[in-house]
């Protein structure tokens, strides 16, 4: 029966895409709470971003003494999310050491 094909298929497609929206969720939150812990946990400090339009901000937050950085989108609403997170920052301006200037 060709019905049991399209259910199935819709439950597959719904165990895969439920988790990563649940997980898209959890890396959002209000603006304040989400620098907080950017600042206080991570040693985090804002180093630069802008508009990307009306509705979007985009800032990097980065702490030189970990190395860890982050790239956080602020909607017009005030929530801000988590888009992008790591280790080993690198300044663009600046060379790094043991490379000849």
């Amino acid at each position: 029966m060709p019905w049991k094909k399209t259910l199935v298929a819709t439950a597959v497609t719904a165990a895969v895409l439920v988790p990563e929206a649940v997980q898209a969720q959890a890396n959002c939150g209000n603006r304040d709470s989400v620098v907080d812990k950017l600042s206080g946990k991570y040693g985090e400090s804002f180093s630069g971003g802008g508009l990307q339009n009306a509705d979007h901000l985009f800032e990097v937050w980065l702490s030189e003494e970990k190395g860890t950085w982050t790239i956080l989108m602020t909607r017009a609403d005030g929530t801000s999310c988590i888009m992008a997170a790591g280790t080993n920052w690198r300044d663009g301006l600046k060379i790094p050491a043991g490379i000849p200037g």
